[in-house]
């Protein structure tokens, strides 16, 4: 598998991560070792995760995610093998919140607990926290760095303004900048990426891992009707959101694409995404052997220009930047 550099950091990951959100929520840990056993075999090494998932699933208090990712590192001993990224800043719990550094100093040992692993490879600040300077927050992030704690670090849920202003306080100060921004991006919501950050992200040299690569498994091609709200456990929402003139439209182009390449609605709907300016590594998750195949199999795919142009058309959200 062709490795992409991500950022300046030095670290090289697979055109393709694998979101870690559903373990420990629709995915036990069984299953888990299963489908991390296979990707790492077939070269999708790059797993991200957060020390919030999966807090929203009844009965969970958080961590859970990384906690199996941590059991499967110390039965596996691949730890070598795989890049980790995990992520901070969400609630999690009574004064547990934030990007301050005496909280992001607590967290990160939290993380490396339940990932049983010494360092994380990617540290993300997983929403902006404009309650705490940016050079606070970078400046706790470098004592990390230097206790070799964290390989490099990035940012999720940033504005193109507030990235900026953290590149250049990064350099104006000499503290570690953020390597990757992590924002929504798929063949529907394009506009937010579009508009602002994937400017930032080419002419600054930061990678883009890019969430919701499928809009939560819209553009697999199975929700169609408002019957299909009942085929997984975010099917309401899915079909709620995504089930409209301009979701229709999209799916017409993929389906067209589909019939054109032979390839699935996923495969396609991925090697758009990874084929747009500044994308590094889009995020997508896996419940069984036969999705992660899909996933696997779309990072070997690439689409005829004409099917490219095709897809941006259905899913232009004011002027295609192409």
């Amino acid at each position: 598998m062709q490795l992409r550099q991500l950022g300046r950091s030095g670290l090289t990951v697979p055109p393709l991560a694998f979101g870690g959100n559903v373990f420990g929520w629709t995915v036990g840990e069984a299953d888990a070792f299963s489908l991390l056993d296979a990707m790492v075999d077939a070269g999708l090494n790059f797993i991200d995760t957060a020390d919030v998932y999966s807090r929203w699933a009844p009965g969970n208090r958080g961590g859970e995610s990384e906690v199996i990712i941590g059991k499967w590192l110390a039965r596996s001993g691949k730890r070598d093998k795989v890049v980790i990224a995990t992520k901070v800043g969400m609630e999690m719990g009574p004064g547990a919140v934030g990007l301050a550094p005496s909280y992001i100093a607590r967290a990160v040992e939290d993380s490396l607990a339940r990932l049983q692993t010494d360092y994380i490879d990617l540290y993300q600040s997983h929403r902006d926290d404009p309650d705490t300077p940016l050079t606070d927050t970078l400046g706790a992030y470098g004592k990390l760095r230097d206790q070799g704690k964290v390989r490099a670090i990035g940012a999720s849920n940033y504005t193109a303004q507030r990235l900026s202003e953290a590149l250049i306080l990064s350099e104006r100060n000499n503290l570690p900048r953020y390597e990757s921004i992590q924002p929504e991006y798929n063949l529907y919501a394009r506009e937010p990426y579009e508009s602002g950050l994937q400017a930032v992200a080419v002419a600054q040299g930061v990678g883009t891992i890019n969430y919701y690569a499928l809009a939560s498994g819209f553009l697999s091609g199975k929700y169609r009707s408002a019957a299909d709200a009942a085929k997984s456990v975010r099917g309401r929402k899915i079909v709620d959101t995504y089930l409209n003139d301009r979701g229709r439209r999209i799916l017409a182009a993929l389906d067209e694409a589909v019939e054109t390449t032979g390839a699935t609605h996923t495969q396609v709907a991925l090697a758009w995404t990874m084929a747009q300016p500044g994308i590094t590594s889009p995020i997508a998750s896996a419940t069984s052997l036969q999705q992660l195949d899909d996933l696997v199999a779309a990072t070997r795919l690439t689409l005829p220009a004409e099917v490219l142009r095709k897809l941006d058309e259905a899913s232009a959200w004011k002027t295609s930047p192409r």
